[in-house]
């Protein structure tokens, strides 16, 4: 009886033991701690760019009455950062590449703390403008460093939620300068926006102190021809070690190291180091660099051009047109801004990997468009209107605040996700740095045109403008961009370059997968079979 009863039971408790991968769904690996906190700490420097975006849309107000500056000053001050970051951008793609990953992180903390500190003591209108070209340098370097290093570490199954991190700071960032502002509200106006931006120097030293803790980038290790190093963090980093061979198999194939390479320290050409890339990038690229570049550039321009930085940045301004004219109260609804993108952006690092990067986008973009034409009806109506009209006032604060939600959802963290992982290993740090500059140029435009801008065509006006150009940004994107969760980042140059047809491209990609994955299944329960 015991003897059948056992008999029994090891049927049951064997059946489950038989894999069958091509019918049973995978286990979702469990979150890699350590990759997490590693793109934790890298991505915490995209809070100083938040930081400044933030504290500048209140700051204004005082600096305005304080070193009594013109509108095109005010345009000029509250945009120019983002050009200046160009520099700092540009040259991060080489910088990164000639002194790692990590020590780039360090270096950009250490440029903005000197930033900020000039800012707060600025005593004119030239001072303060030096105090942001520095701070834009330190700027440039964190917004192109942080997705490199993230996508280089995550895992393939935790990357999109991991690399939209930097998004996540730069709210947190936007939330704690709207908190300083209104913090410091309260000081004579001399002192109140010099406070309001010299503190912005106090994360920096956290931030280069929190870094020296994380580990260097495998893929640039990979590159130095440190393989033993790359293998350590490549272990630490993955979901398990299998994945952890088949990552350093990849990086090593794009490196140019051979297969059979396995020593801690390997030779690795001169050409690694930065020397060809451009022409690769752009004077001749492949079909599936120039579309690439396309998607990367693209998703950097629309991100700026649908008007998020003159939401963000102008918010007081926004809310004086809509009705609210006491200083204090302008402040406490541009909060509620920040606390409502910063509290979307959180939904959105946990869809990511579950929904898929085209969906998220897609929705996010057309919900844009609606709240952005929202707001124009509503300030369209208060302008020519000769009373308070408290209908059109809540019809625009609503708007701000879903506009903020639905860019917080979709096109705010993917714009980072997708750019940083679709390109190749050898051409990564500059296809980022130029996807970078198109965001900053096209930010600084939008920013220092803003005030300008509404004048011209009206403060409705403008926002028809934007939802416009998120109508052909929604188009763009619903054309040209293939879904690329769960792909390998080595996976990805098969998908693109057929532009316009990557649909049938991904269904053979996933055919192939699944007659793999099915092949796989057969040889396994042959095996358990014989067993």
């Amino acid at each position: 009886m015991a003897d059948g009863k056992q008999e029994t039971n090891g049927v049951h408790s064997g059946q489950p033991d038989v894999p069958i991968p091509a019918f049973d769904p995978p286990k979702k690996p469990k979150r890699n701690k350590y990759a997490l906190a590693c793109s934790f700490l890298a991505s915490m420097t995209s809070i100083l760019l938040g930081y400044d975006i933030g504290v500048m849309s209140g700051a204004i107000i005082y600096i305005k009455k304080d070193l009594d500056i013109t509108d095109v000053q005010k345009e000029v001050i509250m945009g120019i950062l983002n050009v200046y970051s160009l520099l700092g951008s540009a040259a991060a793609g080489r910088t990164s590449d000639w002194i790692g990953r990590r020590y780039t992180i360090v270096f950009a903390g250490s440029i903005f703390f000197v930033g900020a500190l000039l800012m707060g003591f600025a005593t004119n209108y030239a001072f303060l403008m030096v105090g942001r070209f520095v701070a834009g340098i330190g700027v440039g370097y964190a917004l192109m460093i942080a997705p490199v290093y993230t996508a280089e570490v995550a895992p393939a199954s935790a990357r999109g939620f991991l690399s939209s991190f930097p998004e996540v700071f730069i709210n947190f960032g936007i939330l704690l300068g709207y908190v300083s502002n209104y913090a410091f509200s309260k000081l004579p106006t001399h002192l109140s926006w010099r406070f309001m931006l010299g503190v912005g120097a106090i994360p920096s030293v956290f931030l280069a102190l929190g870094v020296l803790a994380m580990p260097e980038s495998p893929r640039w290790l990979v590159m130095q021809g440190r393989l033993g190093d790359a293998k350590q963090v490549l272990d630490r980093t993955s979901d398990s070690l299998e994945e952890s061979k088949l990552r350093l198999a990849d990086i090593k194939e794009a490196a140019g190291i051979p297969e059979h390479c396995n020593d801690d320290i390997v030779a690795v050409s001169k050409q690694h180091h930065g020397e060809g890339v451009w022409r690769e990038l752009i004077l001749h690229p492949t079909p599936a660099v120039r579309h690439i570049l396309m998607c990367a550039v693209g998703i950097h321009f629309f991100q700026q051009s649908s008007g998020i930085d003159s939401v963000v940045l102008y918010s007081p301004d926004i809310f004086e047109k809509a009705g609210i004219t006491n200083d204090t109260d302008k402040l406490l609804a541009t909060m509620a801004v920040g606390f409502t993108k910063t509290m979307f952006i959180l939904v959105a690092t946990f869809l990511l990997d579950k929904i898929g990067r085209r969906p998220l986008l897609l929705s996010s973009v057309a919900g844009m468009i609606l709240s952005l034409v929202g707001l124009a009806i509503g300030l369209t109506v208060i302008n020519h209107s000769d009373h308070k009209l408290v209908w059109a006032v809540a019809l625009c604060i609503a708007s701000i605040l879903s506009y903020v939600a639905f860019f917080s959802i979709g096109l705010g963290p993917i714009t980072w996700v997708y750019s940083s992982e679709i390109f190749p290993l050898k051409l990564r740090a500059q296809g980022c740095s130029m996807g970078v500059a198109a965001n900053r140029v096209t930010s600084g435009v939008i920013s220092m045109t803003f005030v300008s801008l509404y004048n011209a065509i009206s403060i409705g006006g403008a926002f028809f403008l934007y939802a416009g150009v998120a109508a052909v940004a929604w188009v763009f994107f619903y054309t040209l961009f293939p879904e690329t969760q769960g792909k390998t980042l080595e996976e990805m140059e098969a998908l693109f370059g057929t532009f316009f047809k990557w649909r049938p491209t991904l269904r053979e990609l996933n055919k192939r997968k699944a007659e793999e994955g099915g092949a796989n299944g057969h040889v396994q329960m042959g095996t358990a079979g014989q067993n």
